[in-house]
């Protein structure tokens, strides 16, 4: 019992040095730093693809997966969300994992949506492209986050209120009294939630292409390699959910750590504490995102 205890301390140790002493500044710091040096490097990567240098492909496309990673790296909205949704509700951990490789890949398909649509139907240019995604898809993005904490606040607190069902009838069991079932069983529960649980999350990560994806697509564009872009847009997908992935398997094994703490007949009651601790730290987090956009 004592690797519960190392986990919750190691979470809280993290924590208060990100948000207590400037940890997550220099995270950011280092994060954008690393960023620009991909950036570059992707620039020289697709000059030598445009001249048909050999190797210039593979360099690009590894290129987008380190830049995905490096991105990933730093403070995001896509860790928050499925680490606070892993946290707080109990999802397996694949079904989480697995969330947040569609949550990267569909990022990079708005990417993709977004910046053909803006060439094509509006005529715009990168600068009028990022600013749009920065001044209008972020600030919209963390909105929706903060929507994904407001309903896991309100979830715990209806699942902290005492239920009036017949005490000695199960969810989805018949009571012999009155001859129906007084609930949903923990499988028709999560059949009909999770469809909308999923969209919500991959949703609100999604909305905002990724920076570096703009960047990608409208080079690839203006040199007439579109295909590699749209490729390399992916690839830096798949860069991104290698840490996403990995927060999914954290903030599961945070939450069960944290399961194996309370006794069994508290499992329950401390998961829907759980939901409301962690939806008022997304709110909280999607809050100041929100502020630092506009």
């Amino acid at each position: 019992m004592r690797w519960p205890f190392v986990i919750l301390a190691s979470f809280a140790a993290l924590a208060i040095w990100l948000w207590g002493f400037g940890g997550s500044d220099q995270v950011v710091r280092l994060a954008a730093e690393g960023q620009h040096q991909v950036q570059n490097a992707m620039a020289r990567a697709l000059r030598g693809l445009r001249a048909g240098e050999a190797g210039a492909l593979a360099t690009l496309w590894g290129l987008c997966f380190a830049y995905g990673f490096v991105h990933a790296a730093g403070p995001g909205h896509g860790k928050l969300v499925i680490g606070g949704y892993g946290a707080g509700s109990r999802v397996p951990a694949k079904r989480l994992a697995g969330l947040a490789l569609a949550a990267s890949l569909a990022q990079a398909a708005t990417a993709v949506a977004f910046v053909y649509l803006a060439v094509f139907l509006l005529g715009w240019g990168r600068a009028q492209m990022t600013d749009f995604a920065d001044d209008l898809l972020a600030p919209l993005s963390y909105a929706l986050i903060g929507a994904v904490g407001l309903w896991l606040v309100m979830r715990g607190i209806r699942h902290l209120r005492p239920k009036h069902d017949h005490t000695h009838v199960g969810h989805g069991e018949t009571c012999a009294s009155c001859g129906h079932a007084h609930g949903p069983t923990l499988e028709q529960a999560e059949a009909v939630g999770s469809w909308r649980e999923a969209l919500a999350v991959v949703g609100s990560i999604a909305v905002r292409p990724c920076t570096g994806a703009l960047f990608l697509l409208i080079l690839t564009w203006r040199l007439d390699i579109d295909w590699a872009g749209i490729v390399g847009a992916f690839v830096m997908g798949l860069g991104t959910a290698s840490i996403t992935v990995l927060v999914a398997f954290a903030a599961v094994g945070f939450r069960e750590s944290a399961l194996q703490l309370v006794g069994h007949g508290a499992v329950a009651r401390t998961l829907a504490w759980a939901e409301v601790l962690a939806g008022g730290i997304v709110i909280i987090l999607a809050g100041q995102l929100v502020l630092r956009s506009i």
